[in-house]
């Protein structure tokens, strides 16, 4: 791996369906960290060909396969800590306490990014189907700016 990735590709809510729209998306990240509702274990295979992947399990990662993600994770970014879980609203812990700088969820399928405790929280939205009039996204977060910089992408489908 990287030493120190940068550029971090965000994803969740696959629910299955890994677009190619997704992956060319996320090309060019040093690490990849999905935020659950993964669906198979293959969405995992393809990603790692672009980047090594943290992938926590959502709510609907109930096979065999999927009971062996954690549902929490810590990515180590140079000197930034993140921390990876599916529903924000089950977080059980003080990130700014515990050290970290981002805050990765999904769950709610809407993208979008705030700020508390001079924690950043970041939620890049569903790359799988469509739900609702909700966009299908991926975010990209640089870590090279400060404030780090987050892009969402709206993928066509």
């Amino acid at each position: 791996m990287h030493a120190s990735p940068t550029r971090i590709g965000l994803i969740s809510d696959t629910h299955g369906l890994l677009r190619p729209q997704a992956l060319e998306a996320l090309r060019g990240s040093e690490l990849i960290l999905h935020a659950g509702d993964v669906g198979k274990p293959e969405i995992l295979r393809d990603l790692r060909e672009l980047a090594p992947v943290i992938a926590v399990r959502g709510n609907v990662d109930n096979a065999d396969w999927a009971r062996a993600l954690p549902e929490t994770a810590v990515a180590e970014a140079g000197d930034f800590l993140l921390y990876v879980l599916h529903d924000v609203e089950t977080l059980n812990l003080n990130p700014q306490a515990a050290g970290f700088h981002v805050v990765v969820s999904g769950h709610s399928h809407q993208p979008g990014k705030f700020e508390r405790d001079s924690v950043l929280y970041i939620n890049p939205g569903s790359a799988g189907p469509r739900r609702f009039h909700l966009p299908v996204s991926v975010a990209r977060l640089d870590l090279t700016l400060i404030p780090f910089e987050v892009e969402f992408v709206e993928l066509e489908v």
